[in-house]
């Protein structure tokens, strides 16, 4: 039951978009999905409300820093996977989410603000590590990027990000009409008509890319260790 977050310190670095892309995807496959939304906008927690979600995905809108450990220990006996779309800050519901994560996605679109913001939840997770006494397992996937076009920002980026040694998916969560839709229309990728929505094949193999490659990163995670009993009980 693997348990992966999606934090940034600066909030519209598409964080939310990256979440539900995976949840969807995930479920897609006949997997049951829990989703933590723990952004204030409850942008997920509005796209359940909407016809078409599917019935192996339960959103949980009620989360707080206290809880959210033990809230996440609990959905593992019932879910295959675990989505925590956190909030766009740095704070304890950030820290206390991050520390029992198996995997923590920091999504950064091409600007040096999102940047920053994702400097500050590496060196969150740095701190993270010391404290529990385990590697966090962590990437970068990059988001609204220009299909055709890289630009100057972006490529600076792209280039801090390798300087630093960070993982960085190799597949981008490229700016379409679909995944905008899906917070109008509710339902995952596969549920939308290509009538109505533009290139909906070309963001589906998008997701697609995307969601295999986090889901790499799942397959040989460690077991619990008992550190997550023991800050289960301090949070």
């Amino acid at each position: 039951m693997p348990i992966i977050s999606f934090a940034n310190a600066k909030g519209g670095a598409g964080k939310t978009t990256a979440a539900l892309l995976l949840a969807t995807e995930i479920a897609s496959l006949g997997k049951t999905v829990t989703i933590f939304d723990a952004d204030p906008q409850k942008w997920i927690s509005k796209w359940s409300e909407l016809t078409g979600k599917p019935d192996n995905i339960t959103v949980v809108s009620s989360v707080f820093p206290a809880t959210i450990s033990g809230q996440i220990h609990d959905a593992e006996a019932t879910s295959d996977y675990i989505i925590v779309d956190l909030e766009g800050k740095e704070n304890l519901m950030v820290a206390n989410a991050i520390s029992v994560s198996d995997l923590v996605v920091i999504p950064i679109q091409g600007s040096s603000m999102d940047a920053r913001g994702g400097a500050k939840i590496l060196r969150l997770i740095s701190k993270l590590e010391t404290i529990v006494r385990k590697d966090i397992p962590h990437c970068v996937v990059l988001t609204r990027t220009n299909a055709a076009v890289t630009t100057r920002a972006m490529k600076a980026v792209q280039d801090s990000l390798k300087t630093n040694g960070v993982d960085v998916l190799f597949t981008p969560i490229v700016e379409r009409a679909a995944y905008r839709d899906l917070f109008e229309f509710g339902g995952g990728l596969a549920d939308q008509d290509p009538a109505l929505v533009s290139n909906i094949e070309k963001a589906r193999e998008n997701a697609l890319r995307y969601t295999a490659e986090i889901l790499e990163r799942t397959v040989d995670l460690p077991k619990k260790h008992s550190w997550f009993q023991t800050f289960r009980k301090a949070s």
